[in-house]
């Protein structure tokens, strides 16, 4: 097969990805950054609402407000990394390198910080409630442009290379080419979960590829149980939105049917407890009551938060009304398990995102938390794979297979049932029963896949085999830990429920 080499391979197009290709780039190393993404909006970074959060003058409260949010299970050593390089990072990069136009405040000279749900005070750079964008797009030009850097769009990383314990590359597919890229070092930045979900805010992209393909080469995977799920996601057209958390942290307020507010019975900080309180709590007023508002009529609704506004109107809903609101599958807060440069337990091979464990987020992440920790691991992990040779052997790889290609209807049914599985049984509440039907489920699909399985088979094959692997890691996760905390909450039969 047909290989070509790179010093520093990135896989992936989100904040992370192109912070491990600037930082690789600027140690002088050759960066391949492969994207299955076509367009920007392919990527999670694009669609990140809410802001990034910096320490500002308060770093130990700022650690303190992480370490809460993940109810207390957060690793000491990745917040000093994520605190201590917040604001410099922030300031390098999006501000005096790609000089993103953050909010200010009404002296036009200052930022104008927001606040949102567990946060102690305000802290979040943001420009409007579309951060992901403005800074995305400057970021892909920046990169785009640079001499030491290559971006290959609408390519798929399907397989690792693997070799005596190292990673030398990709097993990479574009359109029905197959190829292989080696590399001194690989990053992984492929960004969630969220396609295993029927709901979900993330891309439809977002089959959980580098964690199923580290997973396959031997690397470790932890906390993969911990799957967040976004408290106000809006669905009145069936087409679901993002309603950013900023907007609780602007003064709304949850109301079910009768038109009460019942987050201040559910937690102390109410409308912005962490996200896995009140994103129960929605789920179960929902049931109980058929509805749930998010009221933002105690603020112009239209003057702070225009783009959402507009996002509302074109899909019929009416702000002053409630906007009304639903949890869904939406950041894993665990993934390939990496140290405090990126580093996975396999030689040469990183990740970075969301598809990495870092320890910053435990059990719970805090809001606004991932696209600076994107960030700061980005730089680390790319400018640490500097520096390692490509192999001078060519990694072989079977390219030959007996699958045979399934029909459309057959691939879409089959992701259908696998969202269905991890809707009903791996979801915002656990049961030992259904986490033990999730995972036979999940076997009785991933058994078609192997039917299907090729390298030259057509993409979205090879992204059901990542998802099946992905909900797999989650649903045995989960069931191998019974002590609910933060995102992963167990239901037993004989207990009442909670909120």
């Amino acid at each position: 097969m047909d290989h070509s080499t790179t010093d520093v391979l990135v896989l992936g197009s989100g904040i992370a990805g192109l912070s491990a290709a600037l930082g690789a780039a600027r140690e002088g190393a050759s960066v391949t950054v492969a994207t299955k993404a076509t367009q920007p909006e392919g990527a999670s970074t694009w669609w990140a609402q809410g802001g990034i959060a910096v320490a500002r003058t308060a770093p130990r409260r700022f650690k303190e407000d992480i370490h809460t949010a993940s109810s207390g299970t957060s690793d000491p050593e990745a917040l000093d990394v994520l605190v201590q390089n917040a604001d410099a990072a922030v300031r390098d990069v999006l501000i005096d390198t790609l000089e993103v136009d953050f909010d200010t405040g009404g002296d036009g000279a200052s930022f104008d910080y927001g606040r949102e749900a567990a946060h102690s005070e305000d802290r979040i750079l943001h420009v409007d409630a579309s951060t992901g964008k403005h800074i995305h797009e400057p970021f892909l030009n920046c990169l785009a442009a640079h001499d030491r850097v290559a971006i290959r769009g609408n390519t798929a990383a399907i397989d690792l290379l693997e070799r005596d314990g190292a990673v030398h590359g990709a097993l990479l597919k574009s359109g029905d080419e197959v190829r292989r890229l080696h590399a001194g070092a690989t990053v992984l930045a492929t960004g969630g979960i969220g396609a295993l979900y029927g709901r979900s805010t993330n891309p439809a992209g977002a089959t959980g590829d580098g964690i199923a393909m580290a997973h396959r080469a031997g690397a470790t995977t932890t906390d993969m149980e911990f799957v967040q799920f976004h408290p106000t996601v809006c669905v009145a057209d069936g087409d679901p939105f993002l309603v950013s958390e900023a907007v609780r942290g602007e003064g709304a307020v949850l109301r079910n049917a009768a038109g009460d507010r019942f987050m201040p019975a559910v937690h102390e900080d109410a409308e912005l407890a962490p996200r896995d309180v009140v994103a129960r709590a929605v789920e179960q007023e929902h049931k109980r009551t058929g509805r749930v508002v998010l009221d933002v009529s105690s603020f112009d609704f239209a003057e702070t938060f225009p783009d959402l506004t507009a996002m509302c109107a074109e899909h019929g809903v009416d702000p002053s009304a409630g906007i009304p609101v639903v949890p869904a599958e939406h950041f894993l807060c665990g993934g390939v398990d990496v140290d405090t440069h990126g580093r996975a337990s396999l030689d040469r091979l990183y990740a970075v995102g969301e598809c990495a464990r870092t320890g910053v987020h435990g059990a719970n992440r805090l809001a606004s938390t991932s696209l600076l920790e994107g960030l700061v691991w980005g730089l680390r992990a790319g400018t640490d794979a500097t520096g390692t040779t490509v192999p001078p052997q060519p990694v072989s790889i079977s390219t030959t297979g007996a699958g045979s290609p399934p029909p459309d209807e057959a691939l879409r049914a089959a992701f259908e049932r696998l969202q269905q599985a991890m809707d009903e049984h791996v979801g915002l509440r656990r049961t030992p029963d259904g986490l033990q039907q999730a995972r036979h489920d999940i076997r009785s699909i991933r058994a078609d896949v192997d039917a299907w399985m090729d390298p030259s088979a057509r993409r979205g094959v090879h992204e059901l085999r990542s998802a099946c692997t992905g909900a797999r890691l989650i649903a045995e996760a989960a069931a191998a830990n019974e002590t609910s905390v933060g995102c992963h909450y167990m239901e037993r039969p004989d207990a009442p429920s909670a909120s």
